[in-house]
C-alpha cells in the first residue's frame, strides 16, 4: 500500500478579488451538516424556506424564485435558453465581459443578437437601447448587466424596466455581483427576469444560482414551440421539483443548499438596507482614500459600484507583480483586468463578509507598502 496523503490545506487568504467573497464561519459550519435525501420531508422545508429568504433579497413576490443548482454562469445560461427560441430576437447591452458573454449564450441558443454597446468603464445609454428596442419591438427579452464585474460599473435600471414593462419584450438582469450589496428590487424596476451567483455579497462558497422570474416570464416559459435545449437546465422540469408537486429531477446539492440557507439568514440578521450601507460606506471610504493617493479609478463616481472597485494600474507598475507580491505577503488576492482592460486595471472587491473596515485598513497598508517599493 502506498503511503497515505495528507489533506489538502488551503492557505489563507483575504479574498479581495471580483469573487468568491470570504465565507463565514457559520456558513461553513452549516454546509458540514449531516446530508439527508434530496426528497427528504425536512429537506423540502428547507427549500421553501430558501425560496422566501431569496425573495426578501431579491425585493420580489415571484412565486417562481429558487437557486439553480450550479454557478452565476449558470444561471444566466438558465434564463437565456428558456426565454429565447431559434430565431427570437434579444437585445443585449454590452459594456464589459459579462455582458459579452450573454450575448454569446444567447446566439448559442439561436437568438437574433442585436448588441447595444457602451465603452468598457461606461454604463449603457438607456436612451441607446429603448431606441433599438422600437426599431425591434418584437424582441423577445431585452437584457443588461446590473453589476458589470469586469469593471465595477453600476447600470441604471429604473427607466429601463417602466419602459419595457408596457411592451412585449421581457427584461433580463444579470444581477451576480449586485444582489445582497446593492439594491436589486425586482419587483419596484419591474424586472422580469434576474438571476445571481451565491459567491459575490451573499458570502456563500460557489456553486448556486439564485433565479427568480416573473408571472409573464413564466408564461413565455410554458408556452415555448420547441423544448429547452439543456435538460438539466429545463425550468418547467426544475419548477417541479422546487414547486407543489416536488417531482424528482436531479439530485439537489443538500450541502451546498445548508450553507445558502445559513447565508441568507446572515444577510436578513443584518437587514437588507443595513447590508446595503455597510457596502455602501466602506466602499466609498476605499475609493476616496485611493483618490487622496493619487490613482485613478476606471469610473466615473455616479456609475461607481461600491463593491468593486477598478484601479487603474500606476505608471511603471508591474500588474502581475504586484497581485503576486499583495498575495505571497500578505494574503490578500485581488482580480487584473480582462479582455481590453488586461493588465491596466486592478479589480478589488468589498462583497458581504469581506465587506470590513479591517479589509479596507489592511489593503490600503499594503498597497502603500508595495508601492513604495516598486
Amino acid at each position: 500500500m502506498g503511503a497515505l496523503q495528507p489533506p489538502f490545506r488551503p492557505p489563507r487568504r483575504i479574498l479581495m478579488g471580483p469573487g468568491p467573497s470570504d465565507v463565514s464561519p457559520r456558513v461553513l459550519l452549516a454546509m458540514a451538516r449531516p446530508t439527508i435525501g434530496h426528497l427528504d420531508p425536512a429537506f423540502l422545508a428547507l427549500m421553501d424556506e430558501i425560496a422566501e429568504k431569496l425573495r426578501v433579497v431579491f425585493g420580489s413576490a415571484n412565486e417562481f424564485t429558487l437557486p439553480i443548482s450550479g454557478t452565476g454562469s449558470a444561471g444566466m445560461e438558465t434564463a437565456l435558453i428558456n426565454l429565447l427560441e431559434p430565431g427570437d430576437t434579444a437585445i443585449i447591452g454590452v459594456n464589459g465581459v459579462f455582458g459579452g458573454r450573454m450575448a454569446e449564450v444567447a446566439q448559442r441558443a439561436g437568438a437574433r443578437v442585436i448588441t447595444v454597446e457602451a465603452e468598457w468603464g461606461k454604463p449603457l445609454d438607456v436612451d441607446a437601447l429603448v431606441t433599438t428596442h422600437r426599431r425591434h419591438p418584437d424582441a423577445r427579452l431585452l437584457g443588461v448587466v446590473h453589476a458589470e464585474t469586469s469593471t465595477g460599473v453600476l447600470q441604471p435600471l429604473d427607466e429601463l424596466g417602466g419602459y419595457l414593462n408596457e411592451t412585449e419584450t421581457l427584461f433580463l438582469v444579470d444581477a451576480v455581483t449586485s444582489l445582497g450589496g446593492v439594491p436589486v428590487e425586482v419587483d419596484a424596476r419591474r424586472i422580469d427576469v434576474a438571476y445571481s451567483g451565491t459567491q459575490k455579497c451573499l458570502s456563500v462558497p460557489p456553486g448556486l444560482a439564485p433565479l427568480t422570474l416573473s408571472a409573464r416570464a413564466m408564461e413565455r416559459v410554458r408556452s415555448r414551440a420547441t423544448k429547452v435545449q439543456s435538460w438539466y437546465l429545463d425550468l418547467s422540469l426544475i419548477g417541479a421539483y422546487w414547486g407543489g408537486e416536488r417531482a424528482y429531477h436531479h439530485t439537489a446539492p443538500i450541502n451546498a443548499l445548508y450553507g445558502l440557507h445559513e447565508g441568507l439568514c446572515a444577510v436578513l440578521e443584518e437587514g437588507v438596507e443595513a447590508r446595503y450601507e455597510r457596502h455602501s460606506s466602506l466602499g466609498v471610504r476605499l475609493q476616496e482614500s485611493l483618490e487622496k493617493r493619487g490613482l485613478e479609478l476606471l469610473v466615473e463616481r455616479e456609475y461607481r459600484l461600491p463593491q468593486l472597485t477598478s484601479i487603474r494600474v500606476p505608471a511603471g507598475v508591474n500588474d502581475r507583480e504586484f497581485r503576486r507580491e499583495l498575495l505571497e505577503r500578505y494574503g490578500i488576492e485581488i482580480g487584473g483586468g480582462l479582455g481590453p482592460l488586461a493588465g491596466q486595471v486592478w479589480r478589488v472587491g468589498l462583497m458581504g463578509a469581506t465587506c470590513r473596515s479591517e479589509s479596507v485598513a489592511l489593503f490600503l497598508s499594503a498597497l502603500d507598502e508595495l508601492l513604495e517599493g516598486m
